[in-house]
């Protein structure tokens, strides 16, 4: 549980100077100068003038600064980019003052100065704005107190020599978006909660400032735990209404279905979906449109970097069949380079398992089916059915098995053709006898931005936050550390091939270039480079190893698993030189390819 306090005047951030600690030291001061006196209580005009006699308001209001994001040029949730607050401009002061009843931590010990402990990590959104609360070590009671100055946006050019008036601000109804992290000794991070925070109420409380108890609630199966009492308004009575009447749509729509084959109860036709908060969703409300300006370059490394993003299985306390989870913008990114022409399939893939894919849809009338874990894309040949025996029918070269529905951000269709195998499919969405298409008004009702209070706006796409040079040298160090603590325990020596190391650095880089762009360039220089490097009467291997992730431990448990590293890993004979190369390629959000390469070169002996 944390506590929330909200203020509603341009208040102060983060600064170099520690004005939070100095506010602190001069209100003691005073208290403790009038307590000589004791004919009067102290009032806030004391205070007041006791921080502009010392100085401290002076020295605030010429620092002062909001904090923001700048998506193009800035690191994930932290400050590269200071503004001048604007007198015109409504800001909104959070602040963070504590957490408690954390009570899956109660027994943790407090962790002993330069300790490596795990850490919670509060991350707020707020109208294309990120922030990100200092880490702090997981206890029952963690020490989360952060202050986060947030931006009341104007919704056009218009409004810039106008201050936004009570109306205005009711009407903004973006939650503040709080999502609190885990992230372990090992760095694997974990999604313990997501919250929307309406900071409304601020705006009816006296003095402009109030302080809630904010429950966090756990993820997918533990959604339910400690359920909360929520106050319903009346544009909360809207958003419900615009909600009900989609749903009654919708079943009228899935009845309608149903009417026109019996086989439709079978496929694969998905109109919602469960997030992290337990909350049924339309699936055409996750998919939005996210502009990633220069952090992106093309489709091609925007697939590549959906396949960079880490998936894993939501847990599930007990046993019983898993259930399925969907992830809110923030909670999961997913980025589409132009969702015009982008569009999300629901099907099957080997074995009948419920798969998710992208596709594409050329001027031409190509079809492309792009898989988001591998960023793999295939040209979709669809076969003839009606062909004689004797004309040559296109092999499939996808995973996909059948397809039940297709949908994008402002339509959704599901397949209604004779059979729903991909390699059938005729993808012509306006022929209404294989496709049937929900309303697009009734879509945008409901999905549409800003068309429900319950429904999260996009997060901005943020910069790196990792150096690539530096990573790669620190993960690269500790793999060298490992391997050679594992000769020595199998009583070899070490010797290394700095050089030879040098080389493999070209390897990496046309490894990336190939998963980013499927073009495959650069091994030959890289081969003729270790030729060059390898003496007549030597023998060279290498293996290559691609992670998502930079845990050196993990990496290295992994590699020996394979009995190709092993051998290297594990090489005896002739003037042995042993090398390992680490190349981290660093793409927004946090997200990491990291290609790890073991080698070694021997005389070889007969």
């Amino acid at each position: 549980m944390c506590y929330i306090n909200k203020l509603a005047l341009p208040c102060l951030t983060h600064f170099q100077m520690d004005v939070h600690g100095k506010i602190r030291d001069v209100l003691a001061e005073t208290v403790r100068g009038d307590g000589h006196h004791g004919q009067r209580s102290l009032s806030e005009e004391d205070f007041i003038h006791a921080l502009q006699w010392r100085g401290i308001v002076d020295d605030v209001m010429k620092d002062l600064h909001f904090t923001n994001v700048d998506v193009s040029h800035t690191k994930p949730d932290t400050v590269n980019k200071s503004a001048t607050l604007v007198p015109l401009r409504r800001y909104l002061y959070f602040q963070v003052l504590g957490g408690k009843a954390f009570l899956e931590h109660l027994q943790e010990p407090e962790p002993l100065p330069g300790q490596v402990c795990s850490t919670f990590t509060l991350h707020l959104h707020f109208r294309n704005q990120r922030f990100c609360s200092k880490p702090v070590p997981c206890t029952c009671e963690p020490d989360l107190q952060e202050g986060f100055l947030l931006e009341v946006h104007r919704d056009g050019p218009g409004d810039a020599s106008k201050m936004a008036d009570d109306t205005t601000m009711l009407s903004i109804c973006d939650p503040v978006h709080m999502l609190l992290i885990n992230t372990d000794t090992t760095g694997d991070t974990t999604l313990i909660s997501s919250y929307f925070l309406d900071w409304r109420r601020v705006l009816s409380a006296p003095n402009g400032k109030t302080s809630v108890s904010v429950e966090l609630l756990g993820v997918g199966s533990e959604c339910k735990v400690a359920v909360g009492v929520l106050n319903q308004s009346l544009e909360r009575q809207k958003t419900a209404e615009k909600e009900r009447l989609f749903l009654v749509y919708a079943k009228q729509w899935w009845q309608e279905f149903l009417e026109i084959r019996p086989s439709h109860q079978s496929k694969l036709v998905k109109i919602f979906a469960q997030d992290e908060n337990g909350v049924n969703r339309p699936v055409c409300s996750y998919v939005r449109v996210s502009r990633a300006g220069r952090l992106l370059k093309s489709p091609w490394q925007a697939t590549h970097f959906i396949s960079l993003l880490a998936q894993e299985r939501a847990p599930v306390v007990g046993g019983g069949v898993r259930q399925e989870q969907w992830c809110s913008m923030m909670a999961f990114l997913f980025c589409c380079w132009d969702l015009d022409w982008m569009d999300v399939c629901v099907g099957t893939k080997a074995e009948n398992i419920p798969h998710t894919w992208v596709m594409t849809c050329g001027t031409d009338g190509s079809i492309t089916l792009w898989e988001s874990f591998t960023a793999h894309r295939y040209l979709h040949r669809p076969i003839d059915p009606d062909a004689p025996p004797m004309v040559p029918q296109p092999k499939p070269t996808h995973p996909y098995q059948t397809l039940g529905c297709v949908f994008n951000h402002k339509m959704f269709l599901a397949n209604c053709q004779p059979s729903d195998a991909v390699e059938l499919c005729v993808f012509d969405f306006t022929d209404g006898s294989r496709w049937k298409a929900m309303s697009e008004e009734a879509v945008r009702s409901v999905c549409a931005p800003g068309s429900t209070s319950s429904h999260p706006p996009t997060p901005p796409l943020c910069s790196l936050s990792v150096v690539p040079n530096e990573a790669s040298n620190q993960l690269e160090l500790e793999m060298r550390y490992l391997l050679a603590e594992h000769r020595k325990d199998l009583g070899l020596a070490m010797v290394w091939d700095d050089h030879l190391s040098y080389l493999l650095s070209a390897a990496h880089s046309a490894y990336e270039l190939e998963h980013c762009t499927g073009v495959s360039c650069g091994n030959e220089e890289f081969q003729d480079a270790v030729r060059r490097a390898v003496p007549d009467g030597h023998t060279f291997k290498g293996f290559p190893v691609h992670f998502l992730h930079r845990n050196a431990r993990r990496a290295f448990a992994t590699c020996l698993r394979s009995p190709f590293c092993e051998e290297i890993v594990c090489c005896r004979g002739d003037h042995v030189r042993l090398v390992v190369r680490v190349r981290v390629f660093a793409y927004p959000v946090s997200a990491c390819a990291v290609w790890i390469m073991f080698a070694c070169k021997y005389r070889s002996v007969l």
